[in-house]
C-alpha cells in the first residue's frame, strides 16, 4: 500500500504553466486545415483534369487516378468543414495555449532558419549552428560543451558522408575555402 504522505511527486520544470491563455480553439484549427486541404484538392484536381482525367483507347490518361483522389480529398475536406461548423462543443476546446505555442516555436523557428541557412552556409555549418544553438539556448548547457558537441557531430557527419561514402551534400563557402 502506498502512503500518500510519502509519495514523491516530481514536476517537469520545463512544462508550460497551467494557467496559460488559449491562442486558438480546436474548431478554428479544424476549419482552417480543412480549407487548406480543400484548396490543395482544387489545385490538384484542376491540374490533373488539364493533364487528362479520362480513359482513352490505351487506358486511363495520366491524370485519371490523381484526379479522383483529389475529388475524394475535396469531399473529405468539405465534410471536415461541415463537421467543425456543426459541432460547436469542440470549438470551445483549446487547441494550443500561449505557453505551448511558445515551446513549439522554440523548436520550429530554429529548424526553419536551419533550412534557410543550409542553402547559403551548407549543411555542415548550418548543422553546427543548429546543434550548438539548441544545446545552449534550449538545453541551457554550458557553452564549451555545446560547441564541442556540435563540432564533433558535424565532423563525424562530414567524415561519414563526404569522405567515407562520397555522398553529395549541400556545401557552403567554408567547404569551398577548404577545397570541397
Amino acid at each position: 500500500m502506498s502512503n500518500p504522505e510519502l509519495d514523491i511527486v516530481v514536476d517537469d520544470p520545463t512544462a508550460p504553466e497551467a494557467g496559460s491563455p488559449a491562442v486558438v480553439g480546436s474548431g478554428a484549427v479544424d476549419v482552417i486545415i480543412s480549407l487548406l486541404l480543400l484548396a490543395l484538392a482544387v489545385i490538384l484536381g484542376w491540374d490533373n483534369w488539364r493533364t487528362g482525367a479520362s480513359w482513352d483507347s490505351t487506358g486511363p490518361q495520366p491524370g485519371y487516378f490523381p484526379f479522383y483522389l483529389s475529388v475524394i480529398l475535396g469531399a473529405a475536406s468539405l465534410y471536415g468543414i461541415g463537421a467543425a461548423l456543426i459541432s460547436r462543443r469542440e470549438a470551445a476546446e483549446t487547441f494550443v495555449t500561449r505557453a505551448q505555442l511558445r515551446r513549439v516555436m522554440a523548436v520550429f523557428v530554429p529548424t526553419f532558419l536551419f533550412c534557410l541557412a543550409t542553402q547559403y552556409l551548407g549543411l555542415y555549418v548550418a548543422s553546427f549552428l543548429l546543434i550548438a544553438g539548441f544545446m545552449r539556448l534550449v538545453g541551457k548547457i554550458a557553452l564549451w560543451k555545446s560547441l564541442l558537441t556540435a563540432f564533433v557531430f558535424t565532423a563525424a557527419m562530414f567524415v561519414t558522408f563526404d569522405i567515407a561514402f562520397d555522398v553529395i551534400m549541400p556545401k557552403g563557402p567554408l567547404e569551398a575555402a577548404f577545397g570541397y
